[in-house]
C-alpha cells in the first residue's frame, strides 16, 4: 500500500510538473503500477500530454486512462466546424501529402483514412488535429503504401541500430512483409523510443511491434 500511495504521489507531482496539463479535474489511482486516470480535461491534447507525463514516471508498468474531454462552457463546436478545421490544418503541413488523407467527424471524434508512404506524414496528420478545439478523439486508420521488394528490410533496420547509441547486440529485429518486430532489452524508455523510430525510418515499413523490455 506504501508503494501504491508513493507512486500516485509521485504521478500527481509529475502531472503539476507538466506545464501543458491542468491537473485540477484529473484523478489518479495507483495499484501494482498501473495507474488509472479519471476525470476530465479541456482538450484531446491535454489529453495526451497527461498520459505521455504519467509513463514517464518511474514505477509507472501501465496507464489506464478514463479521461474525458469536456469543452469549456463558452466554446462550440459542430462536427462540420472541426472538419473543416482538420481539413485546413492539413493543408498547411507540408508534412501531409496533397489529397492522401480523408477526415470523418462523428460527435467529436475524428476518424482518418487513406495512404501516405512513410510513417512520420501518419503521425504528422494525427498530431495536427488533435490539438484542434472540440476534437474528443482520433482513429488513425492511415494506411502506409507497401513496397514490392521488403526481403532485406530486417537487415536494413538492423545496420542502422548499429549507427545509433543503442547496443545493437540486445535488440533482435525480425520482419515479415512489412511487419516489424524488435525484441530483446534496452536501458530506458528513450531508447526503446529511439528503437521504435529507427525501425519506422525503414523503407516499406508498415508496422512496428516494440517488444522491448527496459533493463
Amino acid at each position: 500500500m506504501t508503494h501504491d500511495n508513493d507512486l500516485k504521489a509521485a504521478v500527481l507531482e509529475e502531472l503539476a510538473w507538466e506545464p501543458s496539463v491542468s491537473a485540477a479535474h484529473i484523478g489518479v489511482a495507483a495499484h501494482n503500477g498501473v495507474v488509472t486516470l479519471t476525470g476530465h480535461v479541456e482538450r484531446f491534447s491535454e489529453k495526451q500530454a497527461a498520459e505521455t507525463a504519467v509513463r514517464r514516471v518511474k514505477g509507472v508498468l501501465a496507464v489506464a486512462e478514463a479521461l474525458e474531454v469536456k469543452l469549456p462552457f463558452d466554446v462550440k463546436r459542430s462536427d462540420e466546424d472541426i472538419a473543416l478545421a482538420a481539413i485546413d490544418r492539413l493543408a498547411w503541413d507540408t508534412s501531409v501529402p496533397d489529397d492522401a488523407v480523408k477526415v470523418t467527424v462523428e460527435k467529436g471524434w475524428i476518424t482518418l483514412t487513406g495512404e501516405v508512404a512513410w510513417n512520420f506524414e501518419r503521425v504528422a496528420v494525427e498530431h495536427d488535429v488533435r490539438r484542434l478545439w472540440g476534437v474528443t478523439g482520433v482513429s488513425n486508420h492511415i494506411a502506409i503504401k507497401t513496397r514490392v521488394n521488403l526481403s532485406n528490410l530486417a537487415a536494413q533496420i538492423d545496420h542502422a541500430l548499429h549507427r545509433s547509441w543503442l547496443d545493437p547486440e540486445r535488440v533482435g529485429v525480425t520482419a515479415s512483409g512489412g511487419r516489424v518486430k524488435l525484441t530483446g532489452s534496452v536501458d530506458s524508455a528513450s531508447h526503446r523510443e529511439l528503437a521504435a523510430s529507427i525501425a519506422w525510418g525503414a523503407p516499406g515499413a508498415t508496422f512496428v511491434d516494440n517488444e522491448l523490455v527496459i533493463s
